[in-house]
């Protein structure tokens, strides 16, 4: 494994959020504890990007992001990355290309919201991340129902797995997905950022921590939670 890559060994089932994280919130940390629990995973890994494509404006700078990641999460099982980074990839697609020959053996699951499947169409080569990982889709509010009827989901129809198969996930060979329920936090990065709550200008690794202090004090993990 090359240095600076985080470790995972053959056999291991992990989950990938990708995502700006700007800022990270507990809503991150709620999907990725029940992304443990329904798709049978042993970590999952979030996939800081340098640019989210389908963003017109660039993130937060990546060390605050980091540290703001690594101060808000409570579980060793969930670790931030900049994976993207270190592969110099932009698209889903082509980070997925690169990372999965790198771990041999492993069985990643690309995570994602309801929201995202919504529009997941729209996302460069699409079908072939649908044919290299198991996509494993965790309910929004308000995207439910657009999610399950948008275009990729209406596509994908016939490989999709049901509710109660969920842990399987990661066992099956791609094309294959499986939409979960769970408990609903209604929060996002975007409100946040609109609200003089984002990273803003944040540049280090010690304005990250210090704004998720004053952003999560106190915040305990939603009741019911994995």
């Amino acid at each position: 494994m090359r240095r600076g890559y985080p470790l995972a060994l053959p056999g291991m089932r992990i989950g990938l959020l990708g995502g700006s994280f700007d800022p990270p919130h507990e809503g991150h940390v709620h999907i990725s504890r029940w992304a443990l629990a329904r798709f049978g995973l042993d970590r999952v890994w979030w996939l800081l990007s340098p640019h989210n494509p389908l963003k017109p404006q660039g993130p937060a700078p990546l060390p605050a992001r980091m540290a703001a990641c690594r101060a808000l999460i409570r579980d060793p099982r969930i670790l931030p990355t900049d994976i993207e980074t270190r592969l110099g990839t932009r698209y889903t697609a082509d980070t997925l290309a690169h990372l999965l020959p790198l771990y041999p053996g492993v069985r990643f699951v690309w995570l994602m919201g309801a929201d995202n499947l919504a529009e997941f169409d729209r996302w460069d080569r699409w079908r072939d991340i649908a044919a290299m990982v198991p996509i494993g889709v965790l309910a929004r509010p308000h995207h439910r129902a657009a999610a399950r009827s948008g275009r990729a989901a209406r596509i994908l129809a016939r490989h999709r797995l049901p509710e109660w198969a969920a842990p399987c996930l990661p066992a099956h060979r791609p094309p294959v997905w499986a939409f979960v329920n769970l408990p609903m936090r209604d929060i996002s990065s975007t409100a946040l950022r609109e609200a003089g709550l984002g990273l803003g200008g944040s540049e280090g690794e010690t304005q990250g921590r210090a704004h998720v202090r004053r952003l999560h004090m106190g915040l305990q993990p939603p009741a019911g939670a994995p």
